[in-house]
């Protein structure tokens, strides 16, 4: 029974695999006709069935070398056996082993754990199709990460137990273990559950969708006419109607939630704040880096993509990943400054690369984090010192690279999309 499950769960992986190679190769800013289920290049020859095969079908399409360059196949068919191995290996690891609980904590039923594993599996799909499109394009895509923003939203609300656990002590039967919340590791504020606590909720999905509204400002002629500038540039395109839907049904859904009351609204309220949070977080790290580098020190794709990673693992693991991630880039862009002198990267799959590692080692992370976020507010204060201390060292090493680089110095943007 044990070889049958993993053979299927391997199975499926490889399928999945598939799909996502599609995903990274038809969102792409610049699609490419690669993969069998894309449309062919003009020049190639006719796909076979047996191309669909996931893995084995790659060794035939190094027919098409000479139209996508030698070797081509290479990424995406290691890509599907990786998935494939590692969607098996993480079953094994928070179904079988219940790794994201400490050893001695009660360990929760199989339909928990298994819903965990099938959250994280999506999420983690999202992600690496959001990684490669930006190692290869500098972009991450919009329809990636919007509709996986709204789906971890509806995860949060439809299966509450299986967000990331937090081990609670009570003076009357020892310790029990229950989904982290906003207010982890501190009881549920009462007045969450009151029309405050929806106005809170609404609010974050406000201000989410007021971050993906298309809009430029600039600073050139005063900040009246900015101001007047960027509430036209809204209007410019009728995509915001389509927002303003978005917003307008998930707020009713919002409130459909808030009514039921219970696990399900504390989940969702909990996602909205880590929505908020984790994404507001690189807005401000991307407009201060802006300012102090005078050129976009992040794209908004990172925004997006981590206001997707909030709205599951909320705004204390994203806080964590934000820290976690330099961490995972440096030696990346050491080894890329020495071999190629570029000193441009893509955060986002140091973003990704950081969730992981909290996802597969959730227990031992927040056992030692747990004691900081027990500052309660003190963590916004030093947050924001954290920021203009940034601030400052990104200025300072402006002009260091403008003494070093003078002639290869990029002039000061003036405009920039927000």
């Amino acid at each position: 029974m044990t070889i049958l499950l993993y053979s299927t769960i391997f199975l499926l992986g490889a399928l999945l695999g598939g799909q996502l190679n599609r995903g990274i190769y038809r969102l792409a800013w610049n699609p490419r006709p690669i993969g069998p289920w894309s449309p062919p290049h003009s020049a190639a020859p006719p796909r076979r069935a047996w191309d669909r095969i996931p893995v084995i079908g790659w060794l035939g399409l190094r027919r098409e070398s000479t139209l996508h360059g030698a070797g081509y196949w290479v990424r995406p068919a290691l890509l599907e056996l990786a998935v494939a191995a590692g969607f098996a290996w993480l079953y094994w690891w928070q179904v079988e082993q219940a790794a994201l609980y400490p050893i001695h904590a009660p360990k929760p039923d199989l339909t928990i754990l298994v819903a965990q594993y099938l959250v994280h599996v999506g999420l983690i799909s999202l992600m690496i199709v959001a990684t490669f499109i930006d190692l290869d394009e500098k972009t991450i895509p919009d329809a990636i990460t919007l509709p996986g923003t709204l789906l971890m939203l509806a995860m949060a609300a439809a299966f509450p137990k299986a967000a990331l656990p937090d081990v609670l002590t009570v003076p009357v039967g020892g310790q029990y273990t229950g989904p982290i919340l906003a207010s982890s590791p501190n009881a549920w504020a009462p007045w969450l559950n009151d029309p405050a606590g929806l106005a809170v909720g609404i609010g974050c999905l406000v201000g989410w969708a007021l971050a993906i509204w298309p809009k430029t400002a600039t600073l050139r002629r005063g900040l009246i006419k900015a101001v007047r500038y960027l509430a036209v540039s809204m209007f410019r395109y009728p995509y915001w109607k389509t927002i303003v839907l978005i917003a307008a049904i998930c707020s009713l859904l919002i409130a459909a939630v808030w009514m039921l009351g219970g696990e399900s609204w504390e989940s969702l309220l909990s996602a909205l704040v880590g929505m908020a949070f984790a994404g507001g977080l690189i807005w401000a790290v991307r407009i201060i880096g802006s300012v102090a580098l005078g050129k976009e020190a992040m794209g908004f794709g990172d925004v997006t993509l981590m206001a997707m990673i909030g709205a599951w693992v909320g705004w204390q693991a994203s806080l964590m990943v934000f820290f976690m991630a330099p961490f995972v880039a440096v030696v990346f862009c050491i080894v890329q400054w020495i071999l190629t002198r570029r000193r441009d990267i893509a955060f986002g799959p140091y973003l990704c690369g950081a969730t992981l590692v909290l996802l597969l080692f959730w227990d031992s992370i927040w056992k030692q984090a747990r004691p900081i976020f027990e500052m309660g507010w003190m963590i916004p204060q030093v947050l924001f010192f954290c920021l203009i201390l940034m601030g400052g060292l990104l200025s300072l090493w402006r002009i260091t690279e403008q003494l070093l680089f003078r002639d290869s110095s990029p002039p000061r943007r003036q405009q920039t999309d927000v």
